[in-house]
């Protein structure tokens, strides 16, 4: 059973993740411009999630910190919503980062399966469930159901990575992944700047 930490606000400047941490977000849509950064997930990969309840219109200058720290490579899934989300409500770019659904894409092109969840369950054998994914996030109190589904979206990930990175390596795609991983937050900047839907490489 994984130990859930809830602050509100920010992250105390006394936590101790390490120099790979694991980062998630969830918000009151899928919409950058329309809905608002509810939680900012944590975990060092050591069992321990620390939620980071984000209060309107408050900064978060530890968590953003963090975000932006050089040495500290910030591990997510589908990275490219959750750097541009941060981005826009806290105004930091995160990186370095890496991301398990884009090194999924690279290096598991034998399945359309890259989402958390089949990833945990066909790589790591764990099964989640993804029932609170819709619930209201901007809630005043979270559930112990709300927590847990958060804290699961972390968790893994150091893991995933592990795994991730063999498989890279057996294909020899670990460049293209870390040129991937090294455009991502610009691309999520291209998001919030108004190229959400628009391929600048394009003809």
């Amino acid at each position: 059973m994984a130990e859930i930490i809830v602050h509100e606000g920010d992250l105390p400047a006394d936590v101790a993740l390490g120099t790979q941490v694991a980062v998630d977000t969830e918000t009151m849509g899928l919409n950058l411009t329309r809905d608002r950064l509810c939680l900012v997930q944590l975990s060092a990969g050591d069992g321990v999630c620390h939620l980071v309840r984000i209060l309107p219109a408050e900064p978060a200058p530890v968590l953003s910190a963090l975000m932006a720290d050089p040495d500290v490579l910030k591990l997510f899934h589908f990275g490219r919503f959750d750097i541009a989300i941060m981005l826009r409500r806290l105004g930091v770019l995160a990186q370095p980062v890496y991301c398990t659904k884009t090194a999924s894409k690279l290096c598991r092109t034998n399945t359309d399966a890259h989402g958390l969840s089949a990833l945990c369950k066909q790589l790591l054998g764990v099964d989640l469930s993804k029932q609170q994914q819709t619930s209201d996030w901007g809630a005043e109190t979270l559930t112990p159901e709300q927590k847990e589904y958060a804290a699961n979206d972390v968790l893994y990930l150091h893991a995933l990575k592990d795994t991730l990175d063999t498989l890279l390596a057996r294909e020899g795609r670990v460049a293209l992944a870390e040129a991937c991983f090294g455009f991502l937050p610009h691309r999520a900047a291209l998001d919030v700047a108004g190229w959400a839907d628009t391929d600048i490489f394009a003809h």
